[in-house]
């Protein structure tokens, strides 16, 4: 009984917050505008999104979340290497204090850059200590770059962290005591295996940062228009909902689909990288 009103529960709550709000979007985004001159369903909004102007918008998006995304690994690798080598008895008290700045409003975290970077922020008072002239850290790419990092990292750092903490030591002490020095066990062993949880960080920081628009608002003072943004601007702004949906249909088809690959690369990747070890 408990089990039918659970699975009841359940499924109202993705008709009301998933299915039917996406239905909505859906359906404005094949319908046009008023006094358009346009009646029934079309592709107009579609193919107004395909201009030269928005496309290069969609592609800028990318390539910044590409870009972030990168950083996040090359950083979050080795952290989450530290936090899965250390002794049990502190790694939780660490993944503890890595996680705690989530738990804070993400309007507040990036807010907090913009006093660190700003004209008369922390980090130009610390530089005049050096009698270092005022510099501009905000309002660029650096800094919208340095947002999402900040605020995505976790989701890079705790599925590695999370297959590292699950593999063998037996295969990383076999190795050693075949004469594999660390970076040969590190890049033929450790590297292979954690392939799996690098796959899934990737995913999980480039969908956030692909549509993000608090970051690029707040940081880059609406400088860089990424394609959260542009959606942003069309509900709120333009008060185009027609032309917000297809630009969110079109978001959502690409992030399921970026989903759908990295799964299945992620998986093909785990097979391969233990078939190759053993």
């Amino acid at each position: 009984m408990l089990r039918k009103i659970s699975s009841s529960s359940y499924l109202v709550w993705s008709l009301l917050f998933i299915i039917i709000p996406i239905v909505m979007v859906g359906f404005l985004s094949f319908t046009p505008v008023e006094g358009s001159g346009h009646t029934g369903f079309s592709l107009e909004n579609y193919k107004r999104f395909m201009e030269p102007i928005y496309l290069k918008v969609l592609l800028r998006s990318v390539e910044i979340a590409f870009k972030a995304t990168f950083i996040c690994f090359l950083v979050g690798y080795p952290m989450a290497m530290i936090l899965a080598k250390m002794d049990n008895r502190i790694r939780n008290l660490a993944v503890m204090l890595f996680v705690v700045p989530m738990w804070m409003n993400f309007l507040l975290r990036t807010y907090a850059w913009m006093t660190i970077l700003g004209k008369n922020g922390i980090l130009n008072k610390f530089l005049s200590l050096f009698h270092v002239e005022p510099l501009t850290f905000l309002y660029s790419e650096g800094a919208v770059l340095l947002g999402m990092v900040y605020n995505f990292l976790p989701f890079m750092v705790l599925p590695i962290y999370t297959v590292l903490t699950k593999m063998d030591n037996n295969l990383i002490e076999a190795a050693e005591d075949l004469g594999g020095n660390k970076i040969t066990v590190f890049r033929k062993i450790i590297f292979p295996l954690s392939l799996p949880g690098v796959v899934s960080g990737f995913s999980m920081v480039f969908m956030p940062a692909v549509s993000t628009f608090v970051i690029t608002n707040l940081l880059s003072g609406g400088q860089y228009m990424l394609i959260g943004n542009l959606i942003e601007q069309q509900f709120l702004v333009v008060n185009d909902w027609h032309f917000g949906s297809a630009i969110s249909m079109f978001l959502m088809v690409l992030i399921l689909l970026t989903m759908s690959v990295m799964n299945r690369l992620g998986a093909g990747i785990g097979e391969e990288g233990s078939a190759g070890i053993w």
